[in-house]
């Protein structure tokens, strides 16, 4: 192979192309290897860092130079030269030997330190926490703040260190500062710093401000709202207050002129800084919207020469006196932002007047009386809409981010924007006459812009920026009597931090593909800063049982290592501060009033378990592991990990039952808590056991595996037995011990516990707890007699929840519905897999598609045509928990996972799934893994089944094919780089090095 057909390329560090503020001492390094052909691959790298291009040189790298090192591994190579010095730029280069001993040289690429102020704050340069003086109302109004500083030299480079107690906004002479792409656009941020305990850990952005600055004064600005640090959202967390806090603001800017000499411009209280609170953001807050006021825009403010007289002086903060041990870190990742390429154009607009008369519907409710509507081919004008009235509009997809809209009016004009999800029908369950936009489903949520015009006779942009929503439809209503505005333009500007995605999946059915891009919406929209349950109503948390369900989906889905990982930080942080014993990990995080979801935190008695939810603290380091390769956050996180093991231990001792909580939240059909809590104990140490081999922590894997086996066997004890017909049974639930619930109705929300539930008998042949061969055997045909649900079956369970529904459904809830599909791939039941993928009946996932869902649903049942809205409680239409089905969809379907054995992709596992019943006959996929792009894709045609894969460079694959009765050897004849294996459960096995190839197969 020549050298030009082979490429070093995509070199990262801590996951990002050339990041700039990073704090990490020993920064990872990776990179990808592309070729043509077949079967190259790395046999050995050196890397080398310096504080020069120029130094990149076995001879000349003066920070690092591992030499040669004879290795595969091309992701997450931790650095290992001199102490890197803080807020300073480092040039790397990687040097590759191939499979030939060719030597492949990459460009040189840089990453840039940040302050390495983890643990105090000597790097700031005396900066200081300030807060306006003065401030009465400490939860309305967001603050403004500004300095005028005279820079003396032209200017060689400029960095901007910030960040907020609250969300900010930062201008350089009026440049909003941002993220700089890797294109050299610089993205849009929404709500910086994001969510984290704040008496914790607070994490500081990194920006290159050079262009923006000159000689002489200089303007520095910064608009801050309450964010999620003075938001009701932060009730019941340790840092929380209900009269408010004071907003804070740090700030250095680090200044290096042309002639290298240096100055730090900081946050003080000497005077050069002003604030007030006398801006046009009167209101803001997480759940309830912003009311924005562009009278009190005080024009000239980002500008030199503003007169700032009347403004307030500032007070230092009282932060650092009140939590000295916070940690101030460098944000790892990129920050959440608005993706302009995802912009939601109106698809409709209606406008009402009040109801039609002589038309009550089924409940009284009436419909609205339309008086225009309005095609996007209508729109170049706009709207006219008068007090009095309603418009309607429809985005066409449920989305997160923030309305931007342009408006003109007379001055003092206010209207009022609120945003929902899904329009009342005539159901019992509506809140409203049919066809207007339904909001009982946010509670206490108000979800609402309110905008006071200025009067600009050209019209006026505005874009909310302290705040964010979960909605399709906008309902805007001028609530200033006999006025009217015209509605100039309106677009959903979606933001996420859910930013490069990876993974791409295509097929034959509409259906399919909707649900797919469901998942993506829906992991986009409750990726931002955390992973949280819903983004619309009175909740928005960092679940945890949500997001460990939905991990692995999320690292196909999109980059999320990082994001993940920030997660694990937090969640570290929350079990320190909400944990019991602080050894537990909590139900949400960032901790609050919601941190132990179990009635011993409510009522101080019961079980103090959240199974499946806390174990959140065990799974995420192993996804992220399996996944990448990268073991950093089982060894970071190890200590914490260990302490949870040991806090459920203490709890039951030898008894080895896990310590309950909520159950398998939303099923259809129950399994008792405590059932539930003992599988997710031996989940745990399961996992524990395969980390702590992995780490070289020998004595701890043994520990785990005989936890694993002891609590098999307890498992086999109390909840395995025989009926009367000597049938074998799963018991739901144990009479001896009462279960973990709510006292408060929490029974309301969960299904009727019976033996044999999905649930149980999906994690028994998961997690192999059966004891015999013959038990698998009865347990996988219980499996498939109760989601096949046929006649017989209902004639035999006549008292099962399953009687209500249709064949081939689900009945699992959140902590099952992950895993029902790979079991059954995994047992050698695809097809059945394929029946409840395309099932469109309810409970299933194309239930919600057929229903008009652009999202996944909280509930099976959230709502639907005949019967209206789910439990108005608790039914968020952008929940994606169950979306989780994409995991079977990517590692199934078009068959690309990782190999447990040798985790990250470095060994791909390809086991395509035909549908051999044709429901679906074309599936194309790719997942960009950290070793690179993977594609898989298969066809059928006729009785032929054609498919292709690509495998890249520096990696391998073992195949498992489809073959029918052909043995599959000429396939290997035929190939380079293709040897046949034999054959196994149905299926012919090859080892496969990398390069791309096509198989054709008789079904």
């Amino acid at each position: 192979m020549s050298l030009q057909a082979t490429t070093i390329s995509n070199l990262r560090v801590e996951y990002r192309i050339k990041p700039m503020g990073i704090d990490a001492e020993r920064p990872r390094f990776s990179w990808n290897m592309t070729a043509t052909g077949v079967g190259q691959k790395q046999t050995a790298y050196q890397l080398l860092v310096a504080l020069s291009p120029d130094s990149l040189t076995p001879q000349a790298a003066d920070c690092w130079d591992s030499g040669k090192v004879p290795s595969g591994i091309s992701v997450a190579v931790p650095y290992a030269g001199k102490v890197l010095l803080p807020s300073t730029k480092y040039y790397w280069k990687v040097l590759v030997w191939d499979r030939e001993e060719n030597l492949i040289e990459s460009e040189a690429s840089f990453f840039e330190t940040g302050l390495f102020s983890e643990d105090s704050m000597d790097n700031w340069s005396g900066a200081k926490w300030i807060a306006m003086e003065g401030k009465k109302d400490k939860k309305a109004s967001a603050v403004m703040f500004r300095s005028e500083v005279k820079l003396s030299k032209k200017v060689k480079k400029a960095r901007l260190y910030v960040t907020a107690l609250g969300a900010y906004t930062f201008f350089v002479n009026g440049n909003k500062s941002g993220y700089l792409r890797e294109d050299g656009t610089v993205a849009e941020e929404l709500l910086t710093p994001g969510w984290m305990n704040y008496d914790k850990t607070l994490h500081y952005f990194t920006y290159d401000v050079t262009k923006h600055l000159a000689i002489g004064e200089n303007v520095l600005a910064a608009q801050i709202g309450n964010g999620w640090y003075n938001s009701r959202i932060g009730e019941g967390s340790t840092y929380y207050k209900e009269s408010g806090n004071d907003l804070g603001l740090l700030v250095k800017l680090e200044v290096t002129y042309e002639d290298n000499s240096t100055e730090n411009i900081i946050s003080d209280t000497n005077g050069q800084w002003k604030a007030t609170d006398q801006g046009p953001i009167r209101e803001n807050d997480i759940y309830d919207g912003e009311v924005y006021n562009a009278t009190m825009e005080p024009d000239g403010w980002l500008e030199k020469q503003f007169d700032d007289a009347a403004w307030f002086t500032v007070k230092e903060h009282s932060y650092r006196a009140s939590f000295p041990s916070a940690k101030l870190q460098a944000y790892p990742a990129k920050p959440a932002q608005i993706l302009e390429e995802l912009e939601q154009h109106p698809e409709s607009i209606i406008v009402y007047q009040g109801v039609l008369p002589d038309y009550e519907g089924k409940y009284g409710r009436g419909k609205i009386k339309v008086v225009k509507e309005y095609q996007p081919s209508d729109l170049s004008s706009g709207f006219t809409l008068k007090n009095g009235e309603t418009a309607i509009i429809d985005l066409g997809q449920n989305m997160v981010g923030v309305p931007n809209y342009a408006v003109k009016g007379e001055a003092g004009t206010q209207i009022q924007i609120r945003f929902g999800e899904i329009t009342n029908d005539d159901s019992k369950g509506a809140d409203g006459p049919e066809g207007s936009v339904y909001f009982e489903n946010l509670r206490t949520a108000k979800q609402t812009s309110l905008y006071t015009l200025k009067g600009d006779e050209k019209g006026e942009m505005h874009q909310d920026s302290m705040t964010f929503y979960g909605f399709r439809f906008a309902e805007i209503k001028v609530l200033t009597s006999d006025s009217s505005v015209q509605v100039l333009q309106f677009t959903g500007k979606v933001a996420s931090s859910s930013i490069d995605e990876t993974g791409r999946l295509l097929t034959s059915s509409k259906a399919v593909n909707q649900l797919y891009q469901n998942v993506i919406w829906g992991h986009r929209g409750n990726y931002f800063w955390v992973p949280t349950d819903c983004p619309q109503r009175d909740e928005r948390l960092g679940w945890t049982g949500d997001t460990q369900v939905f991990a692995n989906t999320a690292l196909y889905n999109a980059e999320s290592v990082l994001f993940l990982e920030i997660y694990m930080d937090t969640l570290v942080d929350s079990q320190e501060l909400y944990g019991f014993d602080q050894a537990s990990f909590t139900s949400v995080a960032p901790g609050g009033k919601w941190a132990n979801l179990n009635s011993f935190a409510r009522t101080g008695k019961g079980p103090k378990g959240q199974a499946g939810w806390a174990e959140v603290g065990i799974i995420i380091p192993w996804t992220l592991w399996q996944m990448t390769g990268d073991d950093s956050s089982i060894t970071k996180h190890y200590a914490s990990m260990v302490r949870y093991m040991d806090w459920l231990y203490s709890l039951s001792g030898e008894s080895y039952r896990g310590a309950a909580g909520i159950g398998d939240w939303l099923a259809f059909q129950g399994s008792g808590n405590q059932i539930v809590s003992d599988i997710y104990y031996a989940y745990a140490a399961d996992l524990m056991s395969s980390m702590a081999k992995h780490i070289g922590k020998v004595d701890d894997a043994k520990k785990y595996n005989e936890l694993f086996q002891n609590i098999k066997t307890s498992f086999n004890k109390h909840y395995v037995a025989n009926d009367n017909q000597n049938n074998l049974v799963i018991k739901s639930s144990l009479t001896e011990n009462p279960e973990d619930i709510f006292e408060e109705g929490i029974d309301v929300y969960k299904a009727t516990k019976e033996d044999n539930s999905q649930f149980a008998l999906l994690w028994i042949l998961k997690l192999g707890l059966y004891e015999t061969e013959d038990q698998k055997t009865k347990l996988m045909k219980l499996l498939k007699d109760n989601i096949k649900n046929d006649v017989a079956y209902k004639a035999e369970h006549p008292d099962s929840t399953r009687v209500n529904y249709a064949e081939n459904t689900l009945s699992v809830g959140f902590l099952g519905v992950h895993v029902i599909a790979p079991v059954l791939s995994d047992i050698g039941s695809s097809d059945l897999a394929y029946a409840l993928l395309l099932q469109d009946q309810m409970p299933s996932w194309l239930y919600s598609v057929k229903n008009g869902a652009t999202t996944i649903w909280e509930r099976w049942n959230s709502y639907s045509k005949e019967d209206g809205f789910g439990y108005v409680g608790m039914n968020s239409f952008n929940h994606y928990a169950y979306g989780a089905i994409a995991e079977w969809m990517y590692k199934y379907m078009a068959g690309i996972s990782y190999d447990p054995e040798k985790p990250g992709f470095k060994h791909i596992l390809l086991q395509p799934t035909f549908d051999e019943q044709k429901r679906i006959t074309v599936v194309q996929a790719e997942y960009n893994s950290v070793y690179g792009v993977i594609k898989s894709g298969w066809r059928i045609d006729g009785d032929s089944i054609y498919y292709k894969v690509t495998i890249p460079a520096n990696t391998t694959a073992t195949l498992y094919l489809q073959t029918g009765k052909d043995t599959g050897k000429d396939v290997a004849e035929i190939n380079a780089g293709v040897s046949y294996i034999g054959k196994q459960e149905g299926k012919t096995v090859y080892e496969m090095d990398s390069g791309s190839y096509e198989f054709k197969v008789k079904l």
